[in-house]
């Protein structure tokens, strides 16, 4: 598996929590093929908790079940102290119910019980992959801030190549869950350039504009946590399965979490758990209607549909540029802010050049 290797050129600690002793020398062996990976176990939550205190690390794998202090305790302290609320956790639960309340308090991922341990891998590297990412684009930042009163032209062209380094890299994370979904880099340019347009044409400011450019490729990224199963699966949905590809919005907004002078990242967290919210309150995962759903993901809303809709799924081939219009016509009052709608309709011409300059 030499392909995981290039990931990682610095060392990342990985803290296990887990009661049974089979299970942590299982997830030790399983990393064992990173020489960049350490991996620290415990049996139980408070050792957890006094290991975090002087160790650097990268991301924790929670048991739910434990006695004494269990995962679901662990997480909230984790989530309520700063020093450790922004580590990503992947919490090992055989219950479905378990696993959801996990992901309202903050966890990031998921694996099943008993777990297959070649997901748990791939969920372990996507966390990881994602916070070294995160990790570069605010140190990055830290770095531009610091030297803003020290440079001119230098500055200038160094905040130039930062943001294009940070648009790529945003792509980059938003292709780490796309490429799963068996769908294209050039689906998440199409969106971010339709979503600037959008902005543009409704009035939004030039900042909100590139604020919604450079956020919107990350709508989808919280599909990294929904199993292949269903997320490929070709044919129609259960009710049980599409209540978990729903949850990928509240995925992708804990991914996002980030400092709130990070307006990127800010914006995409907005846009990642909203885009499904619809103007009639019908939507998910909240149930916001009309103008309680933040405009960027309003205007995202739009743009994915009509992207999604004049693209080839797994499911079914593209339609037609008419048969989609037609279609998003006759759901327009229930899913889309109708002013927003109207200005798209107005102008769809230019939407279609979009697609075909970035076509797949």
């Amino acid at each position: 598996m030499l392909i995981y290797h290039t990931m990682f050129e610095e060392v990342s600690q990985l803290l296990v929590i887990d009661d049974e002793t089979l299970n942590l020398e299982l997830i030790s062996s399983i990393f064992s093929e990173f020489p960049n990976i350490i991996v620290l176990t415990t049996d139980n939550g408070f050792e957890a908790i006094e290991l975090l205190k002087n160790h650097a690390i990268d991301l924790i794998v929670l048991d739910i079940r434990m006695p004494g202090i269990n995962g679901i305790e662990v997480l909230n302290i984790l989530k309520s102290n700063p020093s450790t609320a922004h580590i990503p956790v992947v919490v090992l639960s055989g219950d479905e119910q378990e696993r959801k309340n996990a992901l309202k308090m903050g966890a990031n991922d998921f694996v099943a019980k008993p777990f297959d341990t070649e997901e748990l891998k791939l969920r372990v590297i996507n966390n990881l992959q994602l916070k070294k990412y995160n990790d570069l684009i605010k140190n990055i930042n830290e770095i531009l801030q610091k030297e803003v009163s020290q440079k001119t032209k230098e500055l200038r062209e160094a905040l130039e190549l930062s943001k294009e380094a940070e648009y790529e890299m945003i792509i980059k994370l938003g292709m780490i869950s796309e490429f799963r979904d068996e769908e294209t880099g050039q689906h998440i340019r199409r969106i971010s350039h339709y979503a600037r347009l959008l902005a543009r044409l409704y009035g939004l400011s030039e900042q909100d504009q590139n604020y919604i450019f450079y956020a919107a490729p990350l709508h989808d990224v919280g599909k990294i946590g929904i199993p292949d199963k269903i997320l490929k699966k070709p044919g129609s949905l259960t009710p049980e399965e599409f209540e978990i590809i729903k949850l990928h919005t509240t995925i992708g907004s804990k991914i996002l979490e980030s400092d709130p002078r990070f307006k990127t990242l800010k914006a995409g967290k907005i846009i990642a758990e909203q885009h499904h919210e619809k103007w009639d309150g019908s939507g998910y995962p909240k149930g916001l209607k009309e103008e309680e759903i933040h405009v960027f993901a309003r205007i995202v809303a739009i743009c994915d549909v009509f992207d999604a809709m004049t693209s080839d799924r797994v499911y079914r081939p593209a339609f037609l540029v008419e048969q989609a219009i037609n279609i998003m016509k006759k759901i327009s009052h229930i899913h889309f802010d109708p002013e927003l709608f109207e200005i798209f309709i107005n102008n769809l011409e230019a939407f279609i050049n979009i697609k075909k300059t970035l076509k797949d």
